[in-house]
């Protein structure tokens, strides 16, 4: 477990989704050294967040559609919820809209011969993936992120005390 990581507990809380049901979501900057980040992330995981590459299309270890959110694999920060994902064919997760808009930030990213949006993680400022136009309503955006950058907490249904 990454230190300063949410429990991962959630409830639902009405129509709007989850809250945290033991911890509050800080979105104070977290700063560390590449060779910080090295002994939190496995190889693969530094390579795509740290240095801004791109996992295989295809390899996506988060093709089932349960109920929950997708964290930052860095941080811990809440970043996509479960309703907000879409098949775009593309072989990436796909969302159109992050949890809160304050949890993503965009750099432009010109590399490649491209001119695209980075999406990043407000709190790490770990590279997750792109977004592009041509998603689904209401945003029409498509976030297209990298499965590696993410990890899924799943979704407790019953309040505390529900079934005794």
């Amino acid at each position: 477990m990454v230190p300063g990581w949410p429990s991962g507990i959630y409830r639902k809380s009405g129509p709007q989704g989850v809250r945290f049901c033991e911890t509050e979501i800080m979105l104070k900057k977290i700063k560390k050294s590449e060779d910080e980040w090295k002994k939190i992330l496995t190889t693969e995981q530094f390579r795509v967040m740290r240095q801004h590459g791109t996992e295989a299309p295809f390899t996506c270890s988060w093709n089932k559609n349960e109920n929950g959110v997708y964290h930052c694999a860095a941080c811990g920060l809440p970043l996509f919820r479960h309703e907000h994902k879409f098949d775009s064919g593309t072989g990436w997760p796909s969302y159109f809209q992050p949890v809160a808009p304050d949890h993503v930030e965009f750099q432009v990213d010109s590399s490649h011969g491209m001119i695209r949006e980075e999406v990043r993680c407000a709190r790490c400022d770990s590279h997750l993936g792109h977004v592009f136009e041509g998603g689904p309503p209401p945003t029409r955006k498509r976030y297209c992120i990298n499965s590696i950058a993410l990890k899924f907490i799943p979704e407790i249904d019953e309040e505390p005390g529900d079934g005794e």
